[in-house]
């Protein structure tokens, strides 16, 4: 089953928010502190205004046990989702590659 393109991807704040960190028992001022960010950039990425940044990817993949190239996909594929609505693109053509041929000797 295929996700539904018209709703929007998870923002990874919301996954450590709601499943995470919760699964940690552990308080967001400790989980800021082992991660080495403050407390406010861990609020503002929780509460979905900042996004997980490569340097960030790496921190929480390693805090987690996660690879960083989650958490960096995952942000990706949030912001490609709401730049698709966000840029018009209308005036810009689509061009077709030709298939490459191959040199005979």
């Amino acid at each position: 089953m295929s996700r539904n393109p018209n709703r929007c991807p998870t923002h990874p704040g919301e996954l450590l928010r709601e499943d995470v960190i919760p699964a940690t028992g552990k308080s967001k001022a400790e989980i800021a502190r082992m991660l080495g960010v403050s407390r406010q950039h861990l609020h503002d990425l929780l509460a979905e205004r900042k996004p997980v940044s490569p340097e960030v990817a790496v921190r929480v993949g390693k805090l987690f046990g996660t690879a960083p190239l989650f958490w960096i996909r995952m942000q990706g594929a949030y912001d490609a989702w709401h730049a698709s609505r966000a840029v018009d693109v209308s005036a810009i053509p689509t061009l077709s590659i030709a298939p490459e041929t191959s040199a005979t000797a």
